[in-house]
């Protein structure tokens, strides 16, 4: 009895530690996903090219990715980390809506 309390004690010691380090982690690479800076003005209109490039590099419709990034790139220099998602970084790449209400911006 008293070692399954000791057990069960361990577990939840060990349950809480993992979720305290997944917190510390999670917002530590909210922004620095690859240890740059993401955001609103971070980037130069002269690194949208590549960004897109980084961008669309896993998309079919890499041409119309690009010429669509590059608008949203020197509009609000920025672009989202990663190849899909993660747009809530660059609030004004978000929120750049087409006429239809779609999103503008991949």
């Amino acid at each position: 009895m008293a070692m399954a309390k000791v057990f069960c004690v361990l577990l939840l010691a060990l349950l809480g530690i993992s979720m305290i380090t997944t917190q510390v982690m999670a917002t530590d690479s909210a922004y620095h996903l690859d240890g740059r800076n993401y955001g609103p003005g971070s980037l130069k209109s002269s690194q949208c090219p590549s960004e897109c490039t980084r961008r669309c590099s896993q998309t079919q419709y890499h041409k119309p990715c690009m010429v669509f990034c590059k608008q949203c790139c020197k509009r609000c220099l920025c672009v989202p980390p990663g190849y899909y998602g993660n747009k809530s970084v660059c609030p004004c790449y978000n929120n750049w809506k087409t006429k239809r209400g779609g999103p503008k911006c991949p």
